[in-house]
């Protein structure tokens, strides 16, 4: 089983040409490994959302190399990489990147339809419960509170036990106390379900449920410093199954 779920090398982004040529990353590496979490933090517009974007092969870099669960990505068309993204990736986006036509029931039955290895009943009712959306199954996205929508994509996202968790500002439609919750969650599924998860916010709160920061400014990635994991303790995660073996992913 490969130690690092991700690894980046040397990888960039241009866009535009000449005049209009913005370098939004410059050359980057990073791994991340099995049950690790990071954070990366810095300003609007430094990089973050490009990387997690290219870290998660919604596109492609202008440079350099990208490695989902040993998958070379950046060698393959775009069919192939939306297969390992099904496979391998769960994402935690802004916009929620929900379904607006399906219940929130229904969006994990899509799920099932498309992707084999989500969790069993037992184990989404947990979820859904400690997310506290257990009564909202029935809703649409446009019936739910921001708040609402954002704890179902949390749920979609971990539902599909994902290798590697893109996490793109989850907890900003979250209060103080629900924020902290999904972050102890996030932690516990990343070592219970021995997956990768990359966390980008601008909450240095959240960086005590982590095990390293990055900072990134003006396209540069630099290592801050280590995270404070030992407040994940008080987690109520017990309905989470262990995941990943020694064969494999």
């Amino acid at each position: 089983m490969t130690e690092h779920v991700l690894q980046m090398e040397d990888v960039t982004k241009t866009f535009g040409s000449g005049r209009t040529e913005v370098r939004a990353l410059k050359k980057t590496s990073l791994e991340v490994s099995r049950g690790e979490v990071i954070a990366i933090i810095g300003p609007s517009g430094s990089g973050k959302s490009t990387l997690l974007t290219i870290a998660g092969g919604l596109q492609g870099p202008t440079e350099g190399e990208v490695q989902i669960a040993g998958e070379r990505i950046t060698e393959l068309g775009e069919k192939d990489r939306s297969k390992v993204r099904l496979e391998h990736v769960g994402f935690i986006l802004q916009s929620s990147n929900l379904v607006p036509f399906l219940t929130v029931s229904d969006q994990l039955k899509l799920l099932d339809q498309v992707k084999k290895g989500n969790m069993p009943k037992d184990e989404r009712d947990g979820l859904l419960e400690e997310l506290g959306i257990t009564k909202l199954t029935g809703k649409y996205p446009n019936d739910l509170s921001g708040g609402e929508r954002q704890r179902v994509a949390i749920a979609k996202a971990l539902y599909s036990n994902p290798s590697l968790l893109l996490a793109d500002e989850p907890t900003a439609s979250l209060d103080s106390d629900r924020a902290f919750e999904v972050m102890k969650l996030l932690k516990s599924a990343a070592v219970t379900k021995n997956a990768a998860t990359i966390v980008v916010t601008h909450d240095n709160r959240l960086t005590d449920y982590v095990d390293k920061v990055y900072k990134m400014v003006d396209g540069v990635l630099h290592l801050q410093g280590e995270g404070g994991s030992e407040r994940l303790g008080e987690s109520r995660t017990d309905f989470l199954e262990k995941g990943g073996n020694e064969d494999g992913i």
